[in-house]
């Protein structure tokens, strides 16, 4: 009778069980035709095909663009965005005193004063943008020079946020970022104290993306491109890029509990159902690509008396049993090289 085969580790084979009894192979080449009158077994075809060995790693599902927000303005904490809501240009981050400290986008922080007099800059201009998209200066020209039509959109901006109507704008008003955000983590709350530079928040951008902090033993599985297949809480199934990674290893516990890993983000195709944060998925990463082998499902293994593993092959009712050398594994199939195998033969595997 013949049974199942597991497979056990890379490349390494557990045999659960095999043929009671097999024809003894001399140097590993085909062997005869079996003379025990036997059933024509179940059978699968020999393929030609890639073969992938993968790795599951566990990360964790998160947002891109993780950044800390600290602002110039001070006094109690009157109002600040709760975490996981998402702000966009124009809205207020918090407010101190009742003040607002309001997004706008830019690349640039706001490290000086924006007022009249001062020297052209990106930074005007970033804000001239702002303002432009936010209704105000019908007759202001976006570019790096602060002008009295800028000073007058500023006011104006200022009076409809509750703002003193200086026509100046600065730390205290304003915080510049990328794109809208979303709050991860509020490092205040209503009734602190807030000091210039103390940090506010934790915000991130609105993408949604997964984070492996990789074992450095495996940095090779990470490939800034490769594709990815990540599991996600309920069993859903999303496939993912491989868009960052670190090059810097870091270093976490003591002794024997030492982990030295490398920071991998991946974004996903599409995105997820799940609106957690931070929540465990397993990613399947491709350690190796095996391009155009034979193979077969794991299960057609056989086990020989004398060692080492073969395969039955299946011809005109009549059966053989072939000795072959394993490669590959990936996707429940095994490379297998062997003395007159071809593509389309079949082989036995066990009846279901």
């Amino acid at each position: 009778m013949r049974k199942g085969l597991a497979l056990a580790g890379a490349g390494a084979l557990a045999v659960a069980a095999a043929w009671t009894a097999v024809a003894v192979l001399g140097d590993g080449g085909a062997g005869a035709a079996d003379p025990t009158p036997r059933a024509v077994p179940a059978t699968a075809e020999i393929t030609r095909q890639d073969l992938v060995d993968t790795k599951t790693v566990t990360g964790a599902l998160t947002y891109s663009g993780e950044r800390q927000v600290s602002t110039g303005a001070s006094g109690t904490v009157t109002w600040v965005a709760a975490e996981g809501s998402v702000v966009r240009r124009g809205h207020k981050l918090l407010s101190a005193d009742r003040r607002p400290v309001v997004l706008m986008y830019g690349k640039l922080p706001l490290y000086r004063e924006l007022r009249q007099g001062i020297d052209d800059g990106p930074d005007v201009e970033q804000l001239e943008r702002n303002l432009k998209a936010l209704g105000y200066g019908d007759y202001l020209t976006v570019d790096e020079h602060y002008s009295y039509a800028t000073y007058l959109a500023v006011k104006e901006w200022q009076d409809d946020r509750g703002l003193p109507e200086t026509g100046r704008v600065d730390a205290a008003q304003v915080v510049f970022l990328p794109s809208l955000v979303r709050v991860t983590d509020a490092a205040v709350e209503v009734g602190d104290r807030l000091a210039p530079g103390r940090r506010a928040m934790t915000v991130s951008g609105v993408r949604r993306v997964v984070h492996v902090d990789l074992d450095a033993d495996d940095q090779a599985l990470a490939r800034k491109g490769a594709k990815v297949t990540v599991e996600l809480p309920g069993g859903e199934r999303v496939s993912g890029r491989i868009t960052s990674v670190g090059t810097v290893a870091e270093t976490s516990g003591q002794g024997q509990d030492q982990n030295v890993t490398v920071d991998v983000d991946i974004t996903l195709a599409r995105t997820p159902k799940t609106r957690l944060d931070q929540a465990p998925v397993e990613v399947e990463m491709e350690s190796e690509r095996h391009k155009g082998v034979l193979s077969v499902p794991i299960e057609a293994l056989l086990a020989l008396r004398e060692g080492g593993f073969g395969v039955e092959v299946v011809e005109g009712g009549a059966t053989r049993v072939v000795g072959v050398r394993t490669g590959a594994f990936g996707g429940g199939r095994v490379e297998v090289e062997g003395a007159g195998l071809t593509e389309g033969m079949k082989v036995g595997v066990p009846s279901t």
